[in-house]
């Protein structure tokens, strides 16, 4: 029998999956649709086992856009490899060539790279990238790590039951030196900081923890910053106006707000995020989204 071609036709349950399929990724005139911003991985991650989790208790500082990237920086992004990092990275003003060390792997449309040191799907975005969404991307990402530092020098000193607004003595935290564990709050220090050994925090998933500092904050090589009762890393938040240091084989966690910018040395680790107003330097160190 002869189907008119005006006629419907009439497809199997199978089929409209497939077509449905297809057409999620066209425009809507059906074509292949551009560049995204980087928050498009997110299908990608999910099936490569990857997390990008973000802070949503009560009285945490708001990332925006920026918690599209585990690394964001200003004048730079370099890595003595291997480094391993997990979740993009963004580099704005500054442009591709200040993302050394990382034998980056172009890609068509010149809206991402791609390195063998960054977990796909994970991908590396710089400003002069002339992909139609990369640009804009990274500016509204930059403005929203700047609020977000901005935010987090503004809260009061709260919680966490101290006598004393900042932990420690002299600016040394650990769990020597602070008596204990911390609980959640918002502690100021008006000094250099620095941890020399390990530094438990305690509380809920819904607890945070804000780190104000307005000098600089060296975490020893070997320590380890430890969360326990359901603490995550997204809601610990370091606030740092100075250079940050992360010594060789250390274990940090949380979210690094830095006026300036962030090292993190041989073979440490990083659970969380490095946002830096200046530069960030990796040293084959692992560094992965909370």
């Amino acid at each position: 029998m002869k189907t008119s071609r005006n006629a419907p036709i009439m497809i199997g349950p199978a089929i409209a999956v497939l077509v449905t399929a297809l057409l999620a990724g066209c425009g809507d005139d059906g074509r292949p649709s551009s560049a995204a911003p980087a928050n498009s991985d997110a299908a990608g991650a999910a099936q490569a086992g990857m997390t990008n989790a973000v802070c949503n208790a009560s009285g945490c500082p708001t990332l925006g856009t920026a918690s599209d990237y585990v690394i964001l920086a200003q004048s730079g992004v370099s890595t003595v490899p291997a480094s391993a990092v997990t979740g993009n990275i963004g580099l704005s003003p500054a442009a591709a060539t200040f993302l050394t060390g990382w034998s980056l792997i172009t890609e068509a449309t010149d809206s991402f790279d791609t390195s063998v040191q960054v977990v796909a799907p994970s991908k590396l975005y710089a400003a002069d990238m002339k992909g139609a969404a990369t640009s804009p991307a990274l500016t509204t990402a930059v403005s929203d790590m700047q609020a977000a530092y901005t935010a987090a020098a503004a809260l009061a000193p709260s919680g966490g039951g101290l006598v004393t607004a900042c932990p420690g003595s002299a600016g040394a935290m650990s769990d020597v030196n602070d008596g204990g564990a911390l609980l959640g709050g918002v502690y100021t220090c008006a000094v250099n900081v620095t941890i020399p050994g390990n530094l438990t925090l305690t509380g809920s998933a819904s607890e945070v923890w804000v780190f104000r500092i307005t000098g600089t904050l060296t975490q020893a090589s070997g320590t380890q910053v430890l969360l326990t009762g359901g603490a995550l890393p997204q809601n610990v938040f370091w606030q740092v106006s100075g250079a940050v240091t992360i010594g060789t084989t250390a274990t940090m966690q949380g979210v690094v707000l830095a006026k300036t910018n962030i090292a993190v040395q041989t073979g440490a680790t990083v659970t969380g995020r490095l946002l830096a107003q200046t530069a960030v330097t990796l040293d084959t160190a692992t560094v992965k989204a909370p």
